[in-house]
């Protein structure tokens, strides 16, 4: 077996001297996702973010002989990173595939005095800034962990490495990459992805499943151009009215449930029970670590409910508004239109095509008043549910994580979306999948003050280098 003691001083040493350096780079590239700039070509940040990766790789790949990296570009796509990584005593077709993104969400506003979306700043342990928690710091972990492990010698089975740049659109390009590279990514029998979270940041987390994800555009339009409320008012129903009414046709608006069949699933007793012992481990910091308003309370009493709430059920939110003008230029007109960007998570094992379609019949179907109604789709993405874990698997993840953290592992389903983890499920089955991440109480990807808490990405870095080694083990 590894020699940890070893193996975390050179994760730690790495982390210090290559990694952080690395990641203070990366977060002050404003590298968004296609979704969020539409023109991510011509402006470069991209590309610029891929090469920052990709140099980091090669200089560490002479530690791994016959190691290989290419950026992977195909027309009108965003590009990968993949890295292929010979395997040493373990047998040849054994392939564990590590899987990361690099594309960030937008700015986002409320960030604190001092900090910045674009500009690291390190408070505590913990290193600020857009993207480096989610998810740019996967790829460097990803190799690291090989590098530490390949430092100790023993069996490794091969790696490939694979770093999208599209995830945070909903992974539309990956298919094609996926497909374009299969008999290069082979048949993995593990599938490692740091793209997740974790319930604190004291022992190694294990996703146990993610939601699917549905967003698209909902548009009431009641005018051709805005008039006058005194004369409009009473006789022309206003638009927001409207596009409440209907949006309640999927969302209760007193309780937040969504109840249409095709939206929901059957929650697993097993899933039940994880959920206890989670809320047992968690307390009431699975609702504390919210930044609640004074005097806000949680969707409901029962901490299991609320695990439960955030990780099999639908939620449905309103994530962005146009044609309502800022309040300060806002007149006594009744608008013409009102669009809301819809989104709805949706439990593990929902079939996303099938509620896409059905949101859309339900949303535009009999419009009130003859409104012009109509549903703009992005591409749906399904969620994941883990296969039940190999016995190796669960003893490797028990001392890895006692090893690296001095903590038993814990199980957490997550209420985010990682499209590409359903499409891997379908298309290796026999694949054992480790899904995890730094995304831990108030780190907040997506929203202000995103932070990367670094002991803690040390620690996971280590007991991920410890999996592979019983995995390459394992008899």
């Amino acid at each position: 077996m590894v020699e940890t003691s070893k193996l975390t001083a050179t994760v730690d040493r790495t982390w210090d001297d290559d990694i952080l350096p690395a990641l203070d780079a990366y977060i002050r590239i404003p590298n968004k996702s296609p979704a969020f700039d539409a023109d991510w070509a011509a402006h470069g940040f991209m590309d610029k973010a891929v090469e920052l990766l990709a140099d980091w790789a090669r200089k560490k790949l002479p530690a791994l002989p016959g190691a290989a990296l290419e950026v992977v570009r195909l027309d009108g796509r965003t590009p990968v990173i993949f890295i292929d990584i010979p395997g040493s005593g373990a047998p040849a077709a054994d392939t564990v595939l590590l899987y990361g993104h690099l594309d960030k969400q937008p700015e986002m506003e409320g960030w604190s005095e001092g900090l910045d979306p674009w500009t690291p700043v390190m408070r505590g342990g913990k290193l600020y800034g857009r993207g480096g928690a989610d998810d740019g710091y996967a790829m460097f972990a990803s190799l690291t962990a090989v590098l530490a492990l390949a430092e100790q010698g023993g069996p490794r089975a091969r790696c490939a490495v694979l770093i999208e740049a599209c995830e945070e659109s909903g992974s539309y390009d990956l298919p094609a990459y996926v497909e374009h590279l299969k008999n290069r990514i082979g048949s993995p029998t593990l599938i490692v992805c740091l793209d997740s979270g974790c319930g604190n940041y004291d022992q190694l987390w294990l996703t146990t499943s993610l939601r699917g994800l549905i967003a698209g555009l909902l548009t009431v339009e009641v005018l051709e151009n805005g008039v006058h409320s005194g004369l409009a008012s009473g006789i022309v129903p206003d638009s927001f009215r409207l596009a409440r009414q209907i949006v309640s046709r999927v969302e209760d608006e007193r309780t937040g449930l969504v109840a249409e069949p095709a939206f929901n699933a059957a929650i697993p007793e097993g899933r039940v029970a994880q959920a206890r012992q989670t809320a047992d481990i968690l307390g009431d910091t699975v609702f504390t670590e919210m930044p609640f308003v004074k005097g806000m309370r949680p969707a409901a009493d029962d901490r299991v409910e609320l695990l439960l709430n955030r990780s099999w059920r639908p939620q449905l939110a309103v994530v962005g508004a146009a044609g309502l003008p800022a309040p300060a230029q806002a007149g006594n007109v009744l608008r013409p239109r009102t669009s809301l960007k819809l989104s709805l998570r949706l439990p593990p094992t929902t079939d996303a095509d099938a509620a896409s379609a059905r949101l859309k019949a339900l949303l535009e179907a009999d419009p009130p008043y003859g409104a012009h109604v109509r549903f703009e789709l992005e591409t749906p993405g399904s969620g994941w549910e883990s296969p039940p874990l190999a016995p190796w698997l669960e003893q490797a993840l028990e001392q890895a994580s006692g090893a690296a953290f001095g903590a038993p592992a814990a199980m957490i389903g997550e209420g985010g979306s990682i499209p590409f983890m359903g499409m891997l499920g379908r298309a290796f089955p026999e694949a054992q999948f480790v899904i995890t991440g730094v995304l831990g109480p108030a780190s907040n990807a997506h929203g202000p003050d995103e932070f990367l808490h670094v002991p803690f990405a040390k620690k996971l870095t280590a007991a991920i280098s410890m999996l592979l080694d019983a995995h390459g083990r394992r008899s």
